[in-house]
């Protein structure tokens, strides 16, 4: 796959369909690799006339790790953001954002539809925010507002998170990822074990970095709401959420949408916090379905 210089960052991408077609930028969650988004759904939006572009976040993947920063203390960051503290962070989902902004530059993409899950979907947030004039629509995935009055993660669904593998064996970082997310997978639209294991062997076998996890992890803690900022967009912008999600309850999608001015609300039964193979139809009709409608001008009508 190639690399693009942005932003301070060598970004790891990759594209799919016609480049002159209209861009659509997917960024994924926290400590999740670019082949978290399922090719499937990568090439079925291409063939529905998109140039698609998906990519690994700094500090994960094949991307720049942020190594100087030092080894990130997750729990000293929880207890922080319980006891009202300022959580200190090496980076910003704010930075992070930009590195999208500045990777479409690089590519040379004046506009584009911005595509988020979970993490990714907090910084697609901040991309319509803080660059409104590359961002042609927002579509926000499992993701949320940081609200601090909304309901939190399900002990499971964090503890699945944040657990390390039994050690560092390849087995072992595999098994580990296979009961994450069987924690917070879909209920209606489940993985099958052989999927679960492949996918966990190729994030293991591609790159692991734990620290740029964790670092990851304090850029969320540390970010303040977005809800005034969403406020002000005009973009549009659809939320999806799944009504059994454990990691980002349902009300995280609810409250971004109610914060985005005539923003969609789509909530799936049955879906959690996840890309399984049984969900990219679901994926493919609302995102490629929303993006559609954009382009034909036809989504503040709907």
């Amino acid at each position: 796959m190639p690399q693009a210089e942005a932003n301070g960052l060598s970004i790891e991408y990759e594209t799919f369909g016609d480049r002159a077609n209209p861009a659509l930028l997917l960024i994924m969650g926290v400590g999740c690799q670019l082949i978290m988004w399922p090719e499937d759904l990568c090439q079925g939006l291409a063939d529905k006339g998109f140039f698609v572009i998906r990519y690994d976040n700094r500090d994960i993947g094949l991307t720049t790790k942020m190594d100087d920063a030092g080894a990130p203390d997750i729990m000293a960051a929880l207890t922080a953001q319980l006891s009202g503290e300022p959580v200190k962070a090496p980076y910003s989902l704010d930075d992070m954002a930009d590195d999208a902004a500045a990777l479409l530059k690089t590519l040379g993409i004046d506009r584009a539809h911005i595509v988020g899950a979970s993490m990714g979907g907090m910084i697609a947030q901040l991309v319509a925010i803080r660059h409104p004039e590359i961002t042609k629509s927002l579509t926000s995935i499992m993701s949320t507002t940081g609200n601090p009055d909304l309901p939190a993660a399900k002990d499971e669904a964090m503890g699945a998170l944040l657990t390390p593998p039994a050690d560092t064996s390849r087995e072992s970082l595999i098994a580990q990822g296979v009961t994450m997310w069987k924690v917070i997978g879909s209920p209606k639209y489940p993985a099958t074990e052989e999927e679960l294991t492949t996918l966990a062997a190729r994030n293991v076998d591609r790159s692991i970095c734990p620290e740029g996890f964790g670092r990851q992890v304090l850029a969320i803690l540390s970010a303040p709401a977005r809800n005034e900022a969403l406020a002000k967009l005009s973009v549009p912008a659809m939320v999806l959420h799944g009504a059994d999600d454990p990691l980002v309850p349902v009300e995280g999608g609810k409250d971004t949408a109610a914060a985005i001015p005539g923003a969609r609300l789509e909530i799936i039964d049955g879906m959690a916090h996840d890309f399984t193979q049984a969900l990219v139809p679901v994926y493919l009709d609302k995102i490629g379905g929303f993006v559609s409608q954009v382009e034909s001008g036809r989504a503040a009508a709907e």
